[in-house]
């Protein structure tokens, strides 16, 4: 049973920085590739972020600068590094994962496994 579990969420003020973690269990994760997505409320869910071990990671132009994945094969974990944040990353994030490449995440997501979310909050 793969089950991906994230945290980190959180309230912050704008400009500041949140970290969001991923866990994950029962997939080969080093073959994953590993992504972040929000949705933001009445609008549809986005592509934040993807890493695949090997290959080099792939942003939304949105947070590009601003944000960072990364992952730990040893620990099945990926995580998302928010740096000045702004109003507008407020959402919902998901991880996410997919037999596929980093890019093909943010071109053509179509993850096989979702995480439950964890509820970002940016305020003004």
């Amino acid at each position: 049973q793969v089950q991906l579990v994230e945290s980190g969420g959180g309230l912050v003020q704008a400009g500041g920085s949140l970290r969001l973690s991923c866990a994950a269990s029962g997939l080969p994760f080093r073959l994953y590739a590993m992504g972040w997505f929000r949705q933001a409320p009445g609008k549809e869910r986005e592509f934040v972020a993807a890493i695949r071990y090997g290959e080099k990671t792939y942003y939304a132009d949105s947070v590009k600068g601003r944000f960072t994945i990364s992952r730990d094969n040893a620990k099945n974990t990926v995580y998302l590094q928010m740096n000045s944040l702004k109003p507008e990353d407020t959402a919902v994030y998901f991880c996410a994962g997919d037999r596929t490449t980093a890019q093909g995440m943010g071109v053509s997501p179509h993850p096989d496994y979702w995480g439950q979310g964890t509820q970002v909050t940016v305020s003004s």
